[in-house]
């Protein structure tokens, strides 16, 4: 069977795609047609059930869970590893000024929905590429920006300054790794498909733990403004046990962040947030 796929250009995600997508791990008889977009482009295109497989960042995954199915392989979910809220230098009374104009690196990302939830109120949310979110806060064109991805091994290059790490709020409220994205398969195409896809992806992440200079052309081919050094990085950071196996743990973070979504988020049709210093897997 031949599957269109879809993930990032992001290093976690051809590091862990590179082995299955070149033939170099057994395929169980699946080959690919592969699309490589931005995560916020894999969001939307998810509304419209164009992959048989896809990542998803998780808050874009709550909105088409009827549609597919999240893998327990391929995840980016871990400690101290979530998105960053940044100002241009010098501007750390920013808060001060609410309501603010905050970049975030799309509507469906998991560090929209954190920013949201950690800061209620805060002002308008503006989604633009994740690439040009530096640039935005530094010159002056937002207020604040929500980095995922390299951003944060950059941002200070960048004359930025952190403002809250997300990761950190999130992990300090609710107790739980930070759960960012994951691969996600169409429910129509059954439990057996599922099943196949996910013990490929994992033999395919196994690859390339294993054989780490396999995959660095490949990664490079698409993270060409990025140095070799933060290429690493980044899948030293993203790319973990949770990839391998989300576990009871990992599942324990998505479930958690769901009911968050759910009960906050979307309650009363609004895009609502928690008070803060309020526990994020409390009941309501």
């Amino acid at each position: 069977m031949k599957a269109k796929i879809a993930f990032s250009s992001c290093p976690n995600d051809t590091f862990m795609f590179h082995a299955m997508v070149h033939g170099l791990v057994d395929t169980e008889g699946l080959s690919f047609d592969v699309d490589i977009y931005d995560v916020e482009e894999l969001n939307s295109r998810a509304r419209r059930g164009i992959y048989d497989a896809t990542k998803l960042s998780y808050h874009g995954w709550f909105g088409v869970r009827d549609t597919y199915e999240m893998l327990s392989a391929g995840s980016a979910l871990g400690w101290d590893c979530g998105p960053l809220l940044v100002c241009r230098q010098g501007d750390g009374q920013v808060l001060e000024r609410a309501p603010l104009r905050i970049a975030v690196p799309g509507r469906y990302t998991t560090g929209a929905l954190l920013c949201s939830l950690a800061y209620p109120g805060l002002g308008e949310q503006i989604p633009m590429l994740f690439s040009d979110i530096e640039g935005a806060v530094a010159g002056g064109a937002v207020d604040l920006g929500v980095l995922i991805h390299e951003g944060r091994f950059t941002y200070r290059d960048k004359g930025l300054s952190l403002v809250r790490d997300l990761g950190a709020w999130w992990q300090d409220t609710s107790g739980c790794p930070i759960p960012l994205g994951g691969i996600a398969v169409r429910r129509a195409l059954g439990a057996d498909f599922a099943s196949v896809f996910n013990r490929v992806l994992r033999r395919s992440i196994t690859y390339a733990f294993a054989h780490p200079e396999a995959s660095r052309e490949y990664v490079a081919s698409y993270a060409r403004e990025l140095s070799a050094e933060i290429q690493q990085k980044h899948i030293d950071l993203f790319v973990n046990r949770f990839s391998l196996d989300l576990g009871e743990e990992g599942n324990r973070a998505v479930d958690t962040l769901y009911r968050c979504y759910e009960r906050d988020y979307l309650r009363g049709g609004r895009e609502e947030a928690l008070p803060h210093g309020r526990q994020c897997g409390e009941g309501a």
